[in-house]
C-alpha cells in the first residue's frame, strides 16, 4: 500500500527557461560580502567560543560534533479578493548542536545565541548520544567561497510597498485575463538565511542565502457551475528586480489563467495502460518523488529503498542520465554550501541507466564508506540534517520533441502535475495531472481532466524510449517534505516517452479496462 504523501510540494509552476543572470551578476550586498563575519559581529561570538562549545558537546564522547548557526529574516504577502488579507515580517535566530557516536545522533538547540545557552544545548547534545569513542575537536579549516546568488539587495531588504504592488498587479492582470475567472489569490514571500557551520572534523562555513518566490493561482467558472483552477509561479535565489525582468506578476497571472480556463473544457481522461509523454520542465518532480528520495542514502543505508545495493547495476533505459545539481547559479535548490557546510556538487545518480551512487549527508557517508556529496540539509536550526536532494533532473537527449509526440499513436502529454505520493520502499506512485492532453495519431488534441499516472518509479525508467533535446527546469516554487522537514529544491525534465504506464482516468468507456 501506498504510503500517503512521502513527500510533500507547494505551489506547483509551470516550465522556465532558466533566469538570465545579467541583472544581478555584477551586484553585492554588504552582508552577503562581508557574511564570514555576520556571526562574530552581530552576537559577539568568538572562535574560543566555538572550540568550548564542541569540547562541552564531546564531553560524553563522540565520534563527531558539530554547531549550526542561524539567522533567519522574512516576508509574506497574501492577497485574496483583490485585498491584502495577510502580511508579515519576522525574524528567527538560534543555534542546533549535534553529537554523533556511531549510529547514535544527540540534537539540541536553542533560540538564545548567548554563550551560556549554547553550552547548555552543547550538553544535552553530549548526553543524548554518549558513547565511549572520544574526539578532539580540530583546528577550523575555511574553505574557499562560492558566490552561485550575488544580489545587490536581498529582497528581505525592500520596501513592503514595493512588494504588495507585485501581488496587487498579479491580482489585477488574472482578472483581468477572461470574465470567467471569478476568483485570484497572489502570494509572495522571500527570505534571507545566515548561516554558519563549525564542526568537531575543522569544519567552519559560512553563507548567506537569498531566497524568493510567487505564486498566483485562480478558478474560472462558467454560467452553468463548471468550474477548474489554474496555478503558477516562480522565483529561486533572487532578488526582487528579478520580478520585474522576463517572469513579471502578469507572466504568472496569464499562466494560472490560461491553465483554469483551459480545464473549463477538458474532456473526461481515458483509463488503462497506453503511452505516455511527460512535457519539459515541471513533470521533472515525478522524477524527484518516484526515483530521487529512492537515492537518498539513508534510504539505502537502512535498506528501505528499491535501489539498496544496486549501485552499478541497470535501473533505467540507456536513454537515462539523472543529475543532482546544487552548483546551479540563481536556482532555488542550490546552495554555496549544504547545512554541514560542505560545498554542494553536481552529483551523477544515474548514467546511461547505470546506478552511479547515492547522495549523502556527513552521517550516511561515514557509516557506508562513501564520500560526501554535499546533500546534507535542514529546515532550520530546529531540526538535524539529512539526505536531500537540490536540483534534480534528468539530462537532454537526442529526440526532437515534435518526433516524440509523432511516434504516439493513442496516448497522454502530461504538461503540468498536482499533488501525489509514493512509497520509498518500492517506488509506486500516483501522481495528478493538473494540465493533460490526448495524443491521437501523432497529433496533440483535446484537453483532458481528472488523469492521473500509476507506476513503480524503478520500473518507468525502463521504459523509457526516446528522450527529448529540450531540458527545462521548473520556474523555482518547489518545496520538498521529508520527514517533517520542509526544504527549497528545483526539478527538471526534457520531453519524455514512456513506452506503456498505467492512466487512471474518468471516462466510462475506459473504466471497465482499467479495472481488469
Amino acid at each position: 500500500m501506498m504510503r500517503p504523501f512521502a513527500d510533500v510540494w507547494r505551489l506547483p509552476c509551470g516550465i522556465m527557461k532558466r533566469p538570465s543572470p545579467e541583472p544581478f551578476a555584477a551586484r553585492r550586498h554588504p552582508t552577503m560580502v562581508d557574511n564570514n563575519k555576520f556571526f562574530f559581529q552581530h552576537y559577539g561570538i568568538q572562535t574560543r567560543d566555538l572550540e568550548r562549545h564542541l569540547q562541552a558537546a564531546l564531553s560524553a564522547g563522540g565520534d563527531y560534533a558539530d554547531l549550526y548557526f542561524e539567522y533567519l529574516s522574512s516576508t509574506s504577502l497574501l492577497v485574496d479578493e483583490s485585498m491584502v488579507k495577510s502580511a508579515s515580517q519576522g525574524i528567527s535566530a538560534g543555534c542546533g548542536v549535534r553529537v554523533i557516536s556511531g549510529e547514535r545522533t544527540g540534537y539540541a538547540y536553542t533560540d538564545d545565541l548567548s554563550p551560556e545557552r549554547i553550552q547548555h544545548a552543547a550538553r544535552t547534545a553530549a548526553l543524548i548520544a554518549s558513547g565511549p569513542s572520544k574526539t578532539t575537536v580540530a583546528g577550523f579549516q575555511q574553505k574557499p567561497a562560492r558566490s552561485l546568488y550575488p544580489i545587490t539587495l536581498p529582497s528581505v531588504d525592500a520596501e513592503i510597498s514595493a512588494k504588495v504592488e507585485l501581488v496587487m498587479r498579479a491580482d489585477k492582470a488574472a482578472r483581468a485575463y477572461d470574465p470567467r475567472i471569478k476568483e485570484v489569490r497572489a502570494s509572495y514571500s522571500d527570505e534571507l538565511r545566515n548561516i554558519l557551520v563549525v564542526g568537531s572534523d575543522g569544519t567552519f562555513a559560512e553563507d548567506s542565502q537569498p531566497l524568493a518566490r510567487m505564486n498566483v493561482s485562480c478558478i474560472a467558472k462558467t454560467d452553468s457551475g463548471v468550474s477548474a483552477r489554474g496555478s503558477s509561479g516562480g522565483g529561486g535565489r533572487v532578488a526582487l528586480d528579478f520580478f520585474f525582468g522576463e517572469k513579471t506578476p502578469e507572466y504568472f497571472a496569464a499562466e494560472s489563467s490560461r491553465q483554469a480556463i483551459l480545464q473549463l473544457d477538458a474532456r473526461e481522461a481515458p483509463a488503462g495502460e497506453m503511452e505516455v509523454v511527460l512535457g519539459p520542465g515541471w513533470p521533472g518532480v515525478l522524477l524527484h518523488e518516484a526515483i530521487g528520495h529512492g537515492l537518498e542514502a539513508d534510504f539505502n543505508r537502512k535498506q528501505t529503498s528499491a535501489f539498496a545495493g544496486l549501485i552499478g547495476k541497470r535501473v533505467a533505459s540507456d536513454k537515462c542520465t539523472i543529475v543532482d545539481n546544487g552548483t546551479m547559479p540563481w536556482r532555488r535548490g542550490s546552495l554555496n554550501v549544504d547545512d554541514e557546510g560542505q560545498p554542494t556538487q553536481n552529483t551523477m545518480l544515474i548514467e546511461k541507466g547505470i546506478l552511479k551512487g547515492y547522495l549523502s549527508d556527513k552521517l550516511s557517508a561515514k557509516l557506508m564508506g562513501m564520500s560526501d556529496t554535499g546533500n546534507g540539509r535542514r529546515e532550520s536550526y530546529e531540526h538535524i540534517p539529512m539526505p536531500r536532494m537540490t536540483n534534480t533532473y534528468m539530462l537532454a537527449g537526442e529526440d526532437d520533441p515534435g518526433d516524440i509526440i509523432r511516434s504516439v499513436k493513442h496516448g497522454v502529454y502530461a504538461v503540468n502535475f498536482g499533488g501525489g505520493q509514493v512509497d520509498i520502499t518500492n517506488g509506486k506512485f500516483v501522481f495528478s495531472a493538473s494540465e493533460a492532453y490526448m495524443i491521437e495519431n501523432g497529433q496533440i488534441t483535446a484537453p483532458i481532466k481528472g488523469a492521473t499516472l500509476i507506476g513503480n518509479g524503478p520500473d518507468v525508467l525502463t521504459r523509457v524510449s526516446m528522450v527529448g533535446n529540450d531540458l527545462k527546469l521548473d520556474e523555482g516554487v518547489g518545496t520538498c517534505g521529508k520527514d517533517g522537514q520542509a526544504v527549497p529544491v528545483g526539478v527538471g525534465i526534457p520531453t519524455i516517452k514512456i513506452d506503456r504506464l498505467t492512466v487512471g482516468g474518468t471516462a466510462k468507456k475506459d473504466v471497465g479496462a482499467f479495472m481488469q
